[in-house]
This record gives structure tokens, C-alpha cells and sequence, in this order.
């Protein structure tokens, strides 16, 4: 971990001169007419819907610090995806917990080719928890015990359990999943297996390749509609993470998104897609981020997180009105709370 952060950190990577740079947007202040004060990048005139994200992106990463590896773009009127940010896109990086998407579509490709069920069982043991770490199973002390399919994969993705990840590992082992992702396109986004064939980490993706996948998941093109419709249905789960894009949203804004974050060490990573009210895909987003200030916190202020926080409203309000006529409607799930009977 130490090599890789020093690595990274001898690039250079993450001032606010890099990012525009790289997002092609010049200095990030302007300097006003006869030598006056430069000014606010956040005052800078607005464009487009990809123009808005761009400055978002770029004032936000800019205040969090550290290191940033993005892929983010905007849906157009024809429904052709215009690069609103790429920085260090094409960098291989841990995705720690976001790969928990690419298992997931490993194990749902084998579900489509007749080869697993969503209602078969696994058994759950005591040796396979995870103890200590995120998620439910770790929780309810009553092992050993069985849960289907569906509900591994439910859980994997909404409260990131890591016992999850395990029990994936004994239907889809580490060689499998990075067959099937090679063969759908996406060689860097791989698993790392260990000496236990069906037990691995979570590996590496690019910005690009996660970004790609989304898209491929969105388009209809990665897995049959079943999946796709269950997938999504997951990522755009209420319970599913919170801290970041969604943060500050209402129960419907939080619907329109689908997204999946990772964090270990001092990596603190999101990835998704935004839709319309219509439920068409209009943004999506892969932020991977490293070297921030206050490692040890895994909560919502750090610095990452918050910049992910604010940027959520204000891809919303960028995209609000966008529509992708080449893209089905994927409208989410209604959100209905009960109060129990």
C-alpha cells in the first residue's frame, strides 16, 4: 500500500492546474479584464449540462486534495456520452468495494446462461464470515445457516457485506469471474485470487473500464433484461449507499440513482449512473480517490466523501431536464415504507 501511494503521489496528480488541464478548461481562475483579482472558478460562466459537471468535478476534487482517477460523462440530446472529466482514467487502481459490481455481473452471467439460480442456497458457516467487517452476516450470530442466491447478492451490493463476497467465491470462483469479465471486455477489471480458489480481493478496474461497464449494464448489453432489472434494482435500493452521491437528496433523487462505493486504506471510492425522472441513464460517474487527508476515518467527513456529497446535488441539477433517446427507460422501483402487519 505504502509503494502505491508514493507512486501515485510522485505523479503530481490532483491540483487544481491538473484538472483543467485534463478537463481541458484552462486555468482554474480567470483573470480579470486590466490585472484585477482572478476570479472564483465557482463564478465562471455556465454552459451545458457537461460544462456544469465540469466544474463541479473540478472545484470539488480540487477542495477534498489528494489523488483522483475519473471517468465521468454526460448523456447528449442524441444520447451520445460526451467526457465531462478524465483524469488518470486509464490507471489500473484497487476498486476495492465498487468490483463488488463486476462479481456481481460474473455471477448474474452464469445465473443467464442456465448455470445458477437466484433461489438456490449456499450455506453460510461460521469459517466463512467475515468477522469485523461490513454487512449483516458478521451480525446475526446463528451460523451454520443457509440463504439463497439472491439474497447474497442483495446484500453484496446494498450494505456491502464482505461475507458476501465469500459466498459468491463458492458458485463463481476468482478464475471465473475474471474469464467472464475478460471475455466481456474489461481485462483490467479483475479479481485477485489467492491460494483458496473460490476466496479472492477484490482487484482492480480502471475509471474507464468501470465506467464502461455501467454503461454496458445501462445499455442492455452486459447481462440478459432479468439481470440488468435485478442489478439495478440493487444499486438503486434505498439502503443502498448513502454517504456520498446520494447524501443529500430526497427519497425520489436518491431512486434516480444507482451507485456503489469502495473504501479501504485510504481509498475512498464511487461509481454509477444518474438517471432521469423518466428513468433514462443521463450521467455517469466513476470517482476513484486516494491520499486525502484522515485515513483512519471511514465515515462521511472525509474530505472524499464530502466532495462527493456536495457533488451529487449538483450533477442532479446539471443533468436536470437531459433525456437519452438510445437508452431504455430503466425507471426505479417505488419506494413504499411500511410500519409492519
Amino acid at each position: 500500500m505504502t509503494n502505491r501511494v508514493n507512486r501515485r503521489t510522485a505523479l503530481g496528480i490532483g491540483g487544481a492546474a491538473t484538472a483543467g488541464a485534463v478537463l481541458g478548461l484552462g486555468s482554474p481562475a480567470v483573470a480579470a479584464p486590466g490585472g484585477g483579482a482572478a476570479s472564483d472558478p465557482q463564478e465562471e460562466p455556465l454552459g451545458t449540462p457537461r460544462d456544469k459537471v465540469a466544474l463541479a468535478y473540478r472545484v470539488e476534487k480540487t477542495r477534498a486534495g489528494g489523488n483522483w482517477y475519473s471517468y465521468i460523462t454526460v448523456a447528449s440530446s442524441s444520447g451520445a456520452a460526451q467526457v465531462a472529466a478524465e483524469e488518470n482514467a486509464d490507471t489500473v487502481v484497487e476498486a476495492y468495494s465498487v468490483n463488488k459490481i463486476a462479481v456481481a455481473t460474473a455471477v448474474l452471467d452464469k445465473v443467464d446462461r442456465g448455470l445458477l439460480t437466484l433461489d438456490q442456497r449456499v450455506d453460510v458457516t461460521a469459517a466463512i464470515v467475515v468477522p469485523g467487517g461490513d454487512g449483516i452476516f458478521s451480525l446475526d450470530n446463528a451460523y451454520p445457516s443457509s440463504v439463497t442466491l439472491g439474497h447474497v447478492l442483495a446484500a453484496l451490493l446494498t450494505v456491502s457485506d464482505d461475507t458476501a463476497v465469500r459466498l459468491c467465491g463458492l458458485v463463481a470462483p476468482a478464475a471465473e469471474i475474471n474469464q467472464i469479465l475478460v471475455a466481456k471486455g474489461f481485462p483490467n477489471t479483475q479479481v485477485e485470487p489467492v491460494a483458496n480458489p473460490n476466496r479472492f480481493f477484490l482487484g482492480t478496474s480502471t475509471a474507464r473500464e468501470t465506467h464502461n461497464l455501467l454503461q454496458a449494464l445501462v445499455g442492455g448489453t452486459l447481462l440478459s433484461p432479468a439481470s440488468t432489472t435485478f442489478l439495478l434494482n440493487l444499486l438503486r435500493a434505498p439502503i443502498a449507499f448513502n454517504d456520498g452521491i446520494r447524501r443529500t437528496m430526497s427519497s425520489d433523487d436518491r431512486a434516480r440513482i444507482a451507485t456503489k462505493a469502495g473504501w479501504f486504506a485510504d481509498a475512498r471510492h464511487e461509481a454509477g449512473i444518474i438517471f432521469s425522472p423518466a428513468g433514462a441513464p443521463v450521467l455517469t460517474y466513476v470517482l476513484f480517490a486516494d491520499g486525502q487527508a484522515d485515513p483512519d476515518n471511514f465515515g462521511a467527513t472525509h474530505p472524499a466523501v464530502q466532495a462527493r456529497a456536495a457533488l451529487g446535488p449538483k450533477f442532479l441539477a446539471a443533468v436536470n431536464g437531459l433525456t437519452n433517446p438510445s437508452a431504455p427507460s430503466r425507471r426505479p422501483r417505488r419506494y413504499q415504507p411500511t410500519n409492519g402487519g
